[in-house]
């Protein structure tokens, strides 16, 4: 009876989620209930939930903390040196510029927030996409593969999902998955200088003309075998310039005088995050708490700085707490150890020391028809506890499940992509045909390095 109410209880979170009839919040929160009770949890559903609470308060805090930082940090301009710097250096190669796309892309995407980096990235550099001719599915597809790479970083949403789905730490999850995130991304920048290079063959290198710029003119005219082109009229700079209608320079949260302060504060927290020396729900509440001080000394300015990032904070650390109670009820009903049991059963036994990979391969499929909420709390904890019984620890479980994000990224299910897509003027079936291989090639590769480095056990 607790094998078939808890694939029930499953099958009703991921009809509820997939069909939009219900918010993962709500979703998380009603159907384990409900199916707790049929279970005959009673009154002790009670202290099943709280457990799972508990279990989960420290990964609340990490989201909580972490939008914070991060949001802080683009409000007070960290990274539009950045932004200008690639602008003044890709201004005039189609390949430097694609590259120069996935290095904006993976920086932004520190954030945690996918449109948050799709707008500032098409804002920035989809004017210059237009202007030298290059091809925008080019910018969606490697904006897609850097910020679906970057997705696994412990407040991006689906490794805190894995966390808390199995109960265990996001820093457990992510600080050894950091080579595999590492190889993804070398691997996005190889694919970025190919399809700038591929640019560059079809259109020509454009070389800008700045002496024109004084004159209001500013020209763009084609290079090398092609010979020269007619100038295409007005100003990269000032196209280029439309980022800051995204990021305003006149903003009144910028802070110029303490960006060596604000820039080494993220580093030192970024080392000290891999070095694992304190856990990091700890280490985002000092690092966040000091950027306000520091950069907000005002009482009302530091709220106005929270409330700014409030609905990204109260959506994700809501849908964190929501997933204490699935987690709950399904330890505390002993629906996953029955499910567990009844998959043992028919999962042939050579099959089952190898349920680590297993799951990293269908993450690739499943993160991209299902969303991660489906997927990690409905699916994930089935698998990892079938996967004990082989002893495949929960943990190495969480790493091979994130590894399918640069897939899950380009589904059509994930709001940021489609924004993406919109911004940029092109087409999602378009994104699809150049992305889809491509993601699928770095997803397997991070799943690789983790099974050479020995972080997701194969055999």
């Amino acid at each position: 009876m607790l094998v078939i109410l808890g694939f029930l209880m499953v099958a009703a979170f991921m009809f509820l989620i997939l069909t939009k009839r219900a918010t993962p919040v709500v979703a998380l929160t009603l159907v384990p209930v409900i199916f707790g009770l049929l279970a005959g949890a009673g009154l002790g559903i009670g202290d099943m939930i709280t457990d799972g609470i508990k279990s989960l308060a420290p990964t609340a805090a990490l989201l909580f903390f972490a939008i914070i930082f991060f949001g802080i940090m683009i409000d007070v301009g960290l990274f539009d040196p950045l932004v200008r710097g690639i602008l003044r250096l890709v201004r005039n190669d189609p390949m430097k510029l694609v590259v120069g796309t996935a290095i904006l892309a993976m920086v932004v995407s520190l954030d945690g927030d996918g449109s948050t980096t799709f707008i500032i990235v098409t804002s920035a550099l989809l004017p210059l996409y237009l202007k030298l001719g290059v091809s925008p599915v080019i910018l969606t597809v490697v904006a897609g593969l850097a910020n679906g790479t970057m997705n696994i970083i412990p407040w991006g949403g689906p490794t805190v999902r894995a966390a808390s789905a199995l109960g265990i730490s996001p820093s457990d999850v992510f600080v050894p998955m950091v080579p595999s995130m590492i190889v993804g991304l070398i691997i996005v920048l190889l694919f970025a200088v190919h399809l700038g290079i591929m640019e560059r063959r079809r259109i020509g290198k454009l070389i800008y003309e700045p002496e024109l710029v004084a004159s209001g003119g500013g020209s763009l005219r084609k290079g090398g075998k092609g010979g020269g082109g007619a100038g295409t009229g007005g100003s990269a700079e000032g196209e280029s310039g439309q980022f800051f209608d995204g990021l305003d320079p006149n903003r009144d949260t910028l802070r110029p005088k303490l960006l060596w302060f604000n820039a080494a504060l993220t580093v030192i927290l970024l080392v000290i995050l891999v070095m694992d020396i304190l856990p990091i729900p700890v280490l985002f509440m000092i690092a966040a708490s000091i950027a306000l001080t520091v950069n907000f000394p005002k009482v009302k300015e530091q709220g106005d700085a929270i409330a700014r990032h409030s609905s990204s904070i109260v959506s994700v650390v809501a849908m964190v707490l929501a997933a204490a109670i699935l987690t709950g009820v399904f330890q505390g009903t002993g629906m996953v150890e029955a499910m567990a049991e009844w998959l043992l059963n028919v999962i042939p036994s050579g099959m089952g020391p190898y349920l680590a990979v297993i799951t990293g391969i269908l993450s690739i499929p499943l993160t991209f028809f299902m969303t991660n909420d489906a997927f990690y709390f409905g699916i994930l904890p089935v698998l990892t506890e079938t996967a004990s019984k082989y002893g495949i620890d929960p943990v190495e479980m969480a790493r091979a499940s994130i590894t399918g994000q640069p897939v899950h990224l380009q589904s059509p299910l994930v709001p940021a992509i489609l924004l993406l897509v919109t911004l940029a003027g092109v087409s999602l079936a378009d994104h699809h045909k150049k992305v889809l291989w491509r993601a699928v090639v770095v997803s397997l590769a991070m799943l690789a390095v983790g099974i050479v480095l020995g972080q997701i056990p194969f055999g």
